[in-house]
């Protein structure tokens, strides 16, 4: 399905432009102090952003930062509501308000906000799942479990932004309400940057989802761990970030900069290629890019697919391509012989299948199960053929290594 939402009239979705939700701080604690603005400059702050390019524009009272000072939900008030009676009708954008209590949030949607950004995924007050459902307003959720932002790798990602939609819509939020966010950041101590690099490379995993997709990634702690800089020394760094996840889905950045990540959006986004889908009637036929076996759980499950079903097709969901470099003829054809047997498939050199050479390369390619068959035979074959099966086992498990992938990029 092709991701199409309105979010208040504003189009949202795989066709449409990304949009730039431009981030407004009120909060003297952000970790980036340029992007922070107060009642007497908050409006030329707006203004500027709309005309930059921002179609919404994300109030936040309290900083999100870790190692910022907390302040109470009366100080967090105090700086947001004067702030959004100064926006309320002056600005030609969406109003999104970055809080996660209920009562804030509530006191926000009376005054006009359109928006709700919940980093906290409905986790700090089990309040605002009902606010959000009782006023119909879309929200944006992060991927957090017990503490805000605590899922470490693409798979705990995953799966709590699953967790968080399957308990919105049991609390009755409409299925077009939700805005999803990875949790791209430092937000807990133990989180290392090689599992926002990996969100950030991995991020077509989350169209998944079938739903409106937001990276925060401006200025963020991973951008500086990669290039050694401090915040305000983060902006190609960052705009190179956007690219790749726009190129990867993202349908909202969520940045502090927004001339300079309008003109990558553009390109981005131009570059991206749309997903095939072809309709007649009310038939549709749409292409799902599965490239891990826990999506395609998450996939089959939207189609009501039993739980047995789900675990016995997901590994046949996933097709994997190898090489397998100076082997002898014989054991090419015996790997062939037995990757086709397993309904797999092996391509090797003309003169190696009639013995016109002693060593060639071969290509194999199968799912995820006919590879895990195809090993275990090889196991118990002559020749280097056990060798071989530990290779090929050991690339298979590298292709999942969060560390492996990502550790020696910086």
């Amino acid at each position: 399905m092709v991701v199409d939402v309105d979010i208040c009239g504003l189009k949202i979705g795989d066709e449409h432009p990304v949009r730039l939700m431009g981030a407004i701080n009120l909060s003297r604690e952000s970790f980036y102090k340029p992007s922070v603005a107060d009642s007497d400059s908050i409006l030329n702050v707006a203004h500027r952003m709309v005309d930059e390019g921002a179609t919404i524009l994300d109030v936040g009272a309290r900083s999100t930062w870790p190692l910022a000072e907390p302040i109470t939900k009366e100080q967090e008030l105090q700086r947001l509501l004067p702030a959004l009676e100064i926006l309320q009708d002056n600005v030609d954008a969406l109003i999104s308000v970055d809080t996660m209590f209920s009562d804030i949030a509530e006191k926000s949607l009376k005054l006009g906000v359109d928006v709700i950004n919940d980093v906290s995924g409905f986790t700090a007050d089990e309040k605002m799942i009902d606010i959000v459902a009782d006023h119909g307003c879309p929200a944006v959720v992060m991927a957090s479990n017990k503490v805000t932002g605590d899922p470490i790798g693409m798979d705990a990602i995953m799966g709590s932004l699953d967790a968080i939609i399957n308990k919105a819509l049991s609390r009755g939020i409409g299925d077009e309400q939700l805005i999803l966010d990875p949790a791209i950041g430092k937000w807990v101590a133990e989180k290392e940057p090689i599992y926002d690099l990996e969100t950030i490379d991995r991020f077509e995993r989350l169209n998944v989802f079938e739903r409106p997709l937001l990276a925060a990634i401006s200025r963020k702690s991973v951008i500086g761990e990669v290039l050694g800089k401090p915040a305000k020394d983060r902006l190609f760094g960052s705009l190179a970030a956007t690219a790749v996840v726009v190129s990867k889905g993202a349908h909202i950045i969520r940045t502090h900069d927004v001339a300079e990540t309008l003109d990558v959006v553009k390109v981005a986004g131009a570059i991206r290629s749309r997903r095939p889908v072809v309709r007649d009637g009310d038939f549709e036929v749409s292409m799902l890019d599965i490239t891990h076996p826990s999506d395609a759980v998450m996939a089959m499950r939207k189609v009501d697919a039993t739980e047995t079903g789900c675990h016995v097709m997901k590994n046949k969901t996933v097709n994997r391509v190898l090489r397998i470099r100076n082997i002898t003829t014989t054991e090419a054809l015996i790997i062939k012989q037995e990757m086709l047997a397993r309904g797999g498939d092996a391509a090797l050199a003309r003169d190696a299948v009639s013995h016109e050479t002693e060593k060639t390369d071969v290509i194999i390619t199968g799912t995820l199960l006919q590879m895990e068959r195809f090993i275990t035979k090889l196991e118990g074959q002559a020749r280097s053929l056990p060798l071989i099966s530990k290779m090929i086992r050991g690339t298979l498990d590298l292709q999942m290594d969060v560390e492996y992938r990502y550790s020696g990029g910086y």
